[in-house]
């Protein structure tokens, strides 16, 4: 239906882009916010020191990490999900094997 209207897809595809970008700071936000309360504890000085430097570089680090594979595994139940689902289909005969 939307294929009927000029300019339906780009709109659609501008929202799609800007809720990926809002996400994307949303994770950037909380990243930065847990690392920081984490890991900088010194107010006293201007600059950061090495400990909170190495702080922040391992808990970005294991972060990022835990985030791949959450969104890894998150596909590979994705991929069972759907396997499941066409077995089931298949099963009732709504879907030819």
């Amino acid at each position: 239906m939307s294929a009927n209207i000029p300019g339906i897809d780009a709109l659609n595809t501008d929202a799609e882009q800007v809720k990926s970008f809002r996400d994307f700071l949303m994770s950037y936000n909380k990243l930065s916010e847990l690392c920081f309360n984490d890991c900088i504890w010194d107010f006293t000085s201007r600059t950061v020191k090495a400990q909170e430097d190495k702080c922040a570089l391992n808990c970005m680090e294991k972060y990022l990490k835990m985030n791949q594979r959450i969104s890894q595994r998150f596909q590979e139940f994705q991929i069972i999900a759907n396997e499941n689902a066409i077995a089931a289909a298949q099963k009732t005969g709504a879907i030819p094997r």
